[in-house]
């Protein structure tokens, strides 16, 4: 059977469980099929440990200070560095950049150059939090992170979230996926509590029974007898 075009969909082993509030059918689109495992896959390599345009890194050649500095990446991801030039580095790891710098010191300029280069601060790792959250938006991924942790830095959830209707939407080589998950039973300690990566999309769903409570809730002061809601659940 080949593989959607569009997504497959991940659905955490519990997620839809041990919560009163039943989120929407997830995975019905004709295009959409429910993936056979139970977490999203991860990207092959982790983003915040590539160099990026806009990137400060630091960059040692032992025993020729002259040389050692810190600089930024360019917005072409390039850089430049005494005696060899333009060095592209952008989409590269650290040790890769390291290994190319000591080549081209080689020989001409420096016998055995040992050169170290690390990532001093980062730019561009970003995710996104949208939906029944305080404070939805683009953040700044700073070292690992979960969903849990996620959703706290946007705010918290609002009233009126449905914590139960939580999506991650992941793109892995042009394939899209989207897990589902309950922050309720994450946070009950049911099933591990997922991490976030660079490019990840966080949506947080509403629940319309708390939002017409709360809606009725407003008009309380203008009433003067008590307000009886009955909720019709469907079949």
């Amino acid at each position: 059977m080949p593989v959607p075009r569009l997504a497959l969909l991940a659905l955490a082993s519990t997620a839809l469980a041990s919560c009163a509030s039943t989120p929407p059918p997830v995975g019905t689109a004709a295009d959409i099929r429910v993936a056979e495992f139970n977490q999203l896959p991860k990207p092959a390599t982790d983003a915040s440990a590539l160099v990026h345009p806009g990137d400060k890194i630091q960059i040692s050649v032992l025993g020729f200070e002259d040389l050692s500095r810190e600089l930024l990446v360019g917005p072409t991801g390039e850089f430049q560095f005494p005696l060899i030039g333009l060095i592209q580095a952008a989409g590269r790891n650290p040790f890769d950049i390291a290994q190319q710098i000591e080549a081209e010191l080689a020989g001409d300029y420096v016998v055995n150059p040992v050169v170290t280069v690390d990532i001093l601060e980062q730019s561009g790792r970003l995710y996104t939090v949208g939906g029944q959250v305080e404070k939805p938006g683009r953040y700044d991924l700073v070292g690992p992170m979960t969903l849990l942790e996620a959703v706290a830095t946007s705010g918290g959830t609002t009233e009126t979230a449905n914590l139960a209707d939580v999506v991650i939407l992941r793109t892995i080589d042009g394939q899209r996926y989207v897990g589902a998950y309950n922050l309720g039973a994450i946070q009950r300690g049911n099933y591990e509590d997922p991490e976030i990566f660079v490019g990840d999309i966080i949506q947080v769903g509403d629940s319309p029974a708390l939002r017409r409570i709360k809606r009725i809730a407003t008009l309380s002061p203008l009433i003067t007898t008590p307000i009886i809601l009955i909720e019709r659940l469907l079949r």
